[in-house]
């Protein structure tokens, strides 16, 4: 069974950083692209960053471009995502994903 768990949220004032956590188990996470997903008071889905299985190569939405940073470590089989410089926009849940699986989230909220 797939088990996705994020950590490492919590409340921030702009400009501030944080950085997030997926503990995966049950397949083999080195094999697998990964990607993190957002999701905004009142909004859909947002996907944020991806990552491939051996972590050479990374890809990240335009909102967060330049300010966050996908990374992997397969040897403990946890997906991170580096958030700098967060706004108000960036307040939302973040989950990690992978195939239709996806965690419980991690509540991200910035504010002053």
């Amino acid at each position: 069974e797939v088990q996705l768990v994020e950590s490492g949220g919590g409340l921030v004032q702009p400009g501030g950083s944080l950085r997030l956590s997926c503990a995966a188990s049950g397949f083999t996470f080195s094999s697998y692209a990964m990607s993190w997903v957002r999701q905004a008071p009142g909004k859909g889905l947002e996907w944020v960053s991806g990552i491939e299985s051996g972590g050479g190569s990374t890809i990240h939405a335009d909102s967060v471009k330049g300010r966050f940073t996908i990374s992997r470590d397969n040897a403990k089989n946890t997906l991170y995502l580096q958030m700098n410089s967060l706004n108000p926009e960036d307040t939302a849940i973040y989950y990690c994903y992978v195939g239709k699986n996806w965690g419980q989230g991690t509540q991200v909220t910035v504010s002053s």
